[in-house]
């Protein structure tokens, strides 16, 4: 598990492609082997689709669906595309709920972080437990809990016996369920498409998250406004119940690790090894917190600058976040469609365009340019949660991706940690100040790994 020689691996690519497993008609049967390694020829791999091995024509668009020919990956995605629907339309629902309920921003505040930090404590536990057992089981699992939990939301507001503390502790049993279900989630994806779709399936998972940010807090709006915020939790259950039922056709892949038994911690300690280890990971997993403590703050602290800077109410807010997620969208698809060419300077380059739209957003203070950068900042947002995350799971050893995962999943948990005191800043110094402050950084951290990290530009 030496650093370079992983890094080697990125300059002489192997003359032989992994497939992606065979799918059994019963989903209940595991695959022993995942992927199933047959050797196939480079010259005839290049015009065959990644994952499913047929013959595909040269147009590089034909790639951006590959990955939902594979029949397990094709239930995960849509398993994952109603829970991510639930969880927007929660969002909206909360929020408008416990303002409604306290009339407190601060409570406000309070419950939408209550999930993060669970995370925190709990991810590294969740990495551990997706390389020790069926990850399909974990990943029901975590989405059963918020059905049931939602439900029982519904069924108190429509009692009318709501109070905000129900609405908190909800809020973290969700983030210690995230914690385990999400390590199990990326890393069942690889077992299930191989190394060669990964990249495909990533920006796919990406694209159908991007497209329910847009719709389901529309729907969520429509549905709290006409039947009351009892029926969105309604819905929000079955859409959790949902879920559970499409995973259920998702074949079982088995446990990677050999280490079943003995104390978890000694498990958690080998996958923080295997990091330190690794330098390409390394340097991967400090790219995705470095991004997540310096670009996403904006997203939270937008309403500063709707209101202070451009002096707009919250439609205008809502277009800016429709146009920054058709953005994403759109980077999403792209880098579907790609494949793995040059995925490694891609990255960088998402990473700059999010430094120079915050710089942007900084110097110029009009609302429609406003609305030209979050284009920008939604391509890197893409390439940030598509190409990072993909890079990571190619680089890491089966038997650690879980543990991997979970490092990597912590940055949500510590995504508070960049919005409180960026929001500090902001009552002190103003809003562009502090936004073009965190654009600065960014672009020097993005320019030490562009001048540094050789193995990374060269990763494909």
């Amino acid at each position: 598990m030496n650093g370079n020689s992983e890094l080697g691996s990125d300059k002489n690519p192997p003359k032989f492609r992994s497939v992606s497993p065979t799918m059994h008609e019963n989903s209940n049967q595991t695959l022993h082997s995942s992927p199933i390694e047959t050797a196939v020829n480079i010259q005839d791999a290049d015009k065959l689709d990644p994952v499913s091995y047929r013959p595909l024509s040269k147009a590089s668009w034909q790639y951006t669906f590959s990955s939902l020919s594979n029949p397990g990956f094709l239930y995960l995605w849509a398993s994952m595309i109603t829970m991510m629907a639930g969880m927007q339309m929660q969002m909206l629902a909360r929020g408008y709920l416990i303002y409604d309920i306290t009339g407190s921003a601060s409570l406000l505040g309070i419950v939408n972080a209550a999930h993060a930090f669970p995370m925190l404590g709990l991810a590294l536990f969740g990495g551990a437990i997706a390389d020790r057992f069926e990850r399909k089981r974990l990943i029901q699992l975590g989405q059963i809990v918020p059905a049931i939990l939602a439900l029982g939301i519904g069924i108190i507001i429509f009692t009318d016996n709501i109070r905000w503390y129900h609405l908190l502790l909800v809020s973290m049993i969700q983030g210690s369920m995230f914690s385990f279900m999400m390590p199990a989630r990326q890393a069942i994806i690889p077992q299930l498409v191989g190394k060669e779709g990964l990249s495909n399936a990533m920006a796919l998972n990406a694209a159908g998250m991007s497209v329910m940010t847009l719709v389901s807090p529309a729907i969520a709006g429509v549905l709290y406004a006409w039947t009351g915020p009892a029926n969105v939790y309604f819905a929000i259950a079955a859409l959790n119940l949902s879920a559970v039922a499409l995973t259920g056709f998702v074949p079982k892949t088995g446990t990677v690790s050999s280490t079943t038994k003995g104390p978890i911690v000694k498990d958690i300690a080998a996958g923080l090894t295997y990091i330190k280890q690794t330098q390409i990971i390394r340097i991967l997993l400090i790219m995705g917190l470095a991004t997540t403590l310096l670009a996403m703050p904006f997203r939270f602290l937008m309403p500063v600058f709707v209101v202070d800077v451009y002096h707009k109410g919250p439609e205008s807010m809502g277009l800016l976040v429709a146009i920054m997620g058709g953005g994403s969208l759109v980077g999403s698809l792209f880098i579907a469609s790609i494949g793995q060419w040059k995925r490694g300077m891609i990255l960088i380059i998402g990473s700059f365009a999010s430094a120079f739209a915050l710089l942007l957003l900084a110097f110029l203070p009009f609302y429609f340019a406003a609305a030209v950068i979050m284009i920008l900042l939604g391509l890197g947002d893409a390439a940030r949660r598509t190409i990072n995350q993909s890079l990571v799971m190619e680089k890491t050893d089966a038997i650690f991706q879980g543990r991997v995962m979970s490092v990597f999943m912590m940055n949500f948990g510590l995504m508070p940690l960049g919005v409180l005191p960026a929001g500090i800043l902001m009552d002190i110094f103003g809003g562009q100040a502090v936004i073009g402050l965190l654009g600065l950084i960014l672009l020097t951290f993005t320019f030490v790994i562009l001048f540094t990290q050789k193995n990374l530009r060269n990763a494909s």
